[in-house]
């Protein structure tokens, strides 16, 4: 110690050193920032976070249920008619197409003809089925049929009458989607018979008395002589079809009966193949038909069926009106969806503030808030597509709109799934003007509200 020292002095400078030694940083206290990446939900908790949002929006709309019915309403009419719409119009597509392949055949049906370029005459009969059989053989072709149209003499109880006659082969009903109400169709056995078997229509079998097939009821064809034939089978009723049709095959009617002049005095020779092979099949069969008759004729082979010649959907204009009032419809009920949505986002200003003030990040108040549309609009949307089904599952629509369906499609998934995709778009552009109004609340809007 210096003579100028004090102890006092020297007291002080240890005490200072002292706690120079001993001190300790304090903790730094800092505000919470307020949408800073860290105060986000952790990557794994993303799941918990929409289910979080998913009830938050249920119980929203728990509270403002009287407010949005009858938006709500709307959307699930909307739903119904477009989710009924698709589903009504499986089952008449069905309906159409196995019209179209009844009257023109399955895809792909090649029809082949040929005649003389020169006398323009056609072959023979024996000739044409000799060169189409051993064609569609080489080609392992297995539905081929001879179509022929002809008049037969019929002795009913009260008198004889012409009645058409269609000369066909077994596969025929195949290849044209022919079912048989009451009866059989003809099967190979049938091509041995003596009593040539026929199928009637209901107006041929009504003049019979409509006997029970199973006693094998036989009529009378009237020609050079008296043919006695069995009917087997009875052909389901079509429309205006109000006078006696029967169906005969092809190798029978050869020996009762000749083709009439007036009714083309032709047979058509049909193959039905699968439609991916057709493009190449077809020249290849009029080459080898034409090569079978020889010098002299021309063979032609081209499709037959309805997807050769129709383009395009034939209900098409239905579904775009039954679909532009169902989407008119929509458009309003999201209009009175807005407009509810605003109001209440309006009146929850200081609850969405005091969020704010808590953490919570514009993208979760933005997605909390659409997603109370977007769930609304899907449980309208649920029950839009339960109302559907219901609809078009009755027995009495398929019935009235599937006539003489043999295939009745089930109700299409895809029409629910375009009926719930609407719903949730409705909702989430409903959603989006309400949530970018709430968005731009801020805390002290809480505090002055």
């Amino acid at each position: 110690m210096s003579e100028n020292e004090s102890p006092g002095t020297e007291v002080a400078q240890r005490e200072t050193r002292v706690v120079k030694r001993s001190r300790v940083k304090e903790p730094r206290i800092t505000e919470p920032r307020v949408g800073h990446p860290r105060d986000r939900m952790p990557r794994g908790s993303w799941f918990s976070g929409l289910v979080g949002a998913v009830v938050e929006a249920w119980a929203e709309l728990r509270i403002h249920k009287t407010r949005v019915l009858l938006s709500l309403i709307g959307v699930a009419v909307a739903v119904t008619a477009i989710t009924a719409v698709v589903g009504v119009g499986a089952i008449a597509q069905q309906a159409l197409t196995e019209t179209s392949e009844r009257q023109s055949g399955r895809p792909a049906l090649i029809s082949v003809s040929a005649y003389n370029e020169q006398t323009g005459a056609t072959p023979t009969t024996e000739e044409m089925t000799a060169a189409f059989g051993s064609t569609a053989e080489r080609y392992s072709v297995d539905y081929v049929s001879r179509v022929a149209y002809s008049n037969l003499r019929v002795q009913f109880v009260d008198g004889v009458q012409d009645v058409q006659a269609q000369a066909v082969d077994v596969p025929f009903a195949t290849m044209h989607r022919l079912t048989i109400d009451n009866g059989s169709w003809f099967t190979d056995a049938d091509e041995e018979r003596l009593a040539p078997a026929v199928i009637v229509n209901e107006n041929f079998w009504q003049r019979l008395g409509s006997p029970d097939l199973r006693t094998h009821p036989t009529v009378d064809l009237l020609g050079d002589g008296t043919t006695t034939a069995v009917v087997t089978g009875v052909l389901p009723v079509q429309p205006y079809d109000d006078y006696p049709r029967m169906m005969i095959l092809f190798s029978a009617f050869e020996r009762v009966g000749t083709l009439d002049p007036e009714m083309g005095g032709s047979v058509n020779y049909e193959l039905w193949v699968p439609p991916e092979i057709s493009d190449e099949l077809t020249p290849l069969l009029q080459r080898d038909v034409q090569g079978a008759l020889g010098e002299g004729y021309t063979a032609q082979a081209y499709r037959n069926d309805y997807l050769s010649y129709e383009t395009g959907d034939p209900l098409l204009p239905f579904k775009l009106v039954i679909g532009g009032v169902a989407v008119l419809v929509l458009f309003l009920g999201a209009l009175g969806l807005v407009n509810i949505s605003l109001v209440t986002v309006r009146q929850r200003v200081r609850e969405i503030g005091i969020r704010r003030s808590f953490g919570a990040t514009a993208g979760r108040v933005f997605f909390a808030v659409m997603m109370e549309s977007v769930v609304a609009t899907l449980a309208a949307g649920v029950v839009g597509v339960t109302l559907a089904i219901l609809i078009v599952q009755n027995p009495w629509v398929r019935e009235q709109v599937g006539q003489g369906v043999e295939d009745l499609p089930a109700f299409p998934i895809e029409a629910a799934i375009i009926g719930l995709a609407a719903s949730a778009g409705v909702g989430a552009l409903a959603g989006l003007l309400p949530a970018l109004v709430a968005v731009r609340v801020k805390v002290i809007d809480a505090i002055r509200y």
